[in-house]
């Protein structure tokens, strides 16, 4: 197993909410493909995949294959992304300093008014028949 192995599997949309479902519980390959329009084939292979990634095990329990989700191969993902978390802080921090500048502004201008970046005034606001919003 390669990180390079990881990072394919999960670059599968499929294979990351099969991910995701086992995140919450082990299953049998029938639960995983339920919310699938897939056929179980199809699901067993991409289990395959994430199974060779070493991101899922299975167990047979009688005639019946149990998977479980292995997440420490997704640890070196993780870290990866860290560096990318600052780079997203730092953006939004700018975006909402910048709007609550803006709704500042808009309240010197006209007192009273609601702000650019107030998700409520929609809510306190009469409505105005006849236009268009």
């Amino acid at each position: 197993m390669s990180s390079e192995d990881v990072y394919h599997a999960i670059a599968d949309p499929t294979r990351r909410r099969i991910l995701d479902l086992l995140a919450r519980s082990e299953r049998p390959v029938r639960d995983i493909a339920a919310p699938f329009e897939m056929s179980r084939p199809a699901v067993s292979q991409h289990l395959r995949i994430l199974r060779e990634a070493g991101l899922v095990s299975e167990r047979r329990v009688g005639r019946q294959r149990i998977y479980r989700l292995r997440a420490e191969p997704l640890r070196e993902v993780e870290e990866w992304v860290r560096g990318y978390r600052r780079f997203w802080a730092d953006r939004m921090r700018a975006l909402g300093e910048y709007l609550d500048q803006q709704q500042e502004d808009q309240g010197k201008s006209q007192p009273g008014a609601p702000g650019l970046w107030d998700p409520c005034a929609w809510l306190t606001q009469p409505e105005q028949k006849g236009e268009d919003r």
